[in-house]
């Protein structure tokens, strides 16, 4: 066994051993990684194979479908006595901002503006995932100006300047992003250069790794460079998860292409997101 397959056991072992599996959640990356661009539709006996390789059994899988299909993200279709799942357009949606968060290269740009939003009624956290974070009470922050998108019941208020007061930039809590990125490099650094993997062992390294990465990111408020530290962690924790990636997607691809997957249907897309990680792996 080479180092790099011990080191997929022992993400696999890691895995399983973070209290309850979500096992949703692992299929919604796949989801998200190896089926979109691949005509967004899958058997269930490929998801059941692609789990069966991080030691998930199928009726946990046909368990998770249920429930995304009850909430929504995703349908079941019969051909005869086969299976095939696809996301509904409530996830294709629902896809689309994480996806570009998830393969971004780098920290995006600035113009230097803010959005101030404040509401009738501080009851509920709906904001957060428009990107606000709480100032107190009833308003909300979030960077750049525009407001499309938001509920109608705000008052919106637009504005420019650089010059972040500290208490400020603490609502972001930096600190415990940073030891997200962190954990990551320690747990991935080992495996930067796959080596000599079967198609298996590289999809299994490939959903573990952008499972992951993906927790993280999407949990980031990713912001500007001009609001980060100097050397922030994030950087390259960024540039590790595109070399490992990259590294992962020709035995990866061989993988699904031998298990039934249809032919990419947007290599525009796959292209783009390969050069994102190619240049930050430079």
């Amino acid at each position: 066994m080479t180092n790099a397959a011990r080191e997929i056991e022992r993400h696999i072992d890691r895995l399983h051993s973070n209290g309850r599996l979500r096992v949703w959640s692992l299929i919604i990356t796949f989801f998200g990684d190896a089926v979109a661009l691949r005509g967004g539709r899958v058997a269930l006996s490929t998801l059941q194979d692609a789990m069966g390789l991080l030691n998930i059994e199928p009726g946990a899988v046909r368990t998770a479908l249920s429930r995304l299909a009850g909430e929504g993200w995703v349908e079941r279709e019969r051909e005869g006595r086969l299976s095939f799942y696809k996301l509904t357009d409530q996830g294709h949606a629902a896809f689309d901002e994480p996806t570009r968060r998830i393969y971004a290269g780098a920290a995006r740009d600035w113009d230097g503006e803010w959005t101030v939003a404040v509401e009738a009624q501080d009851t509920s956290n709906r904001l957060s995932k428009h990107g606000f974070v709480a100032l107190g009470g009833k308003a909300w922050l979030r960077i750049g100006g525009d407001a499309d998108g938001l509920p109608d019941d705000l008052l919106v208020i637009s504005g420019t300047g650089s010059d972040l007061p500290e208490p400020l930039l603490s609502l972001w809590k930096l600190d415990e992003h940073a030891a997200h990125y962190t954990a990551f490099i320690s747990s991935w650094q080992a495996f930067s250069a796959p080596g000599n993997l079967s198609p298996g062992e590289a999809m299994a390294a490939r959903t573990l790794l952008l499972h992951d990465w993906r927790r993280i990111v999407l949990r980031d408020p990713g912001l500007p460079d001009a609001l980060l530290p100097a050397g922030w962690i994030g950087d390259k924790a960024r540039k590790l998860a595109g070399q490992t990636y990259h590294g992962l997607l020709q035995g990866s691809e061989n993988w699904l292409n031998d298990n039934g997957l249809p032919v990419q249907t947007d290599s525009g897309a796959m292209q783009q997101r390969f050069n994102v990680l190619r240049n930050i792996a430079k």
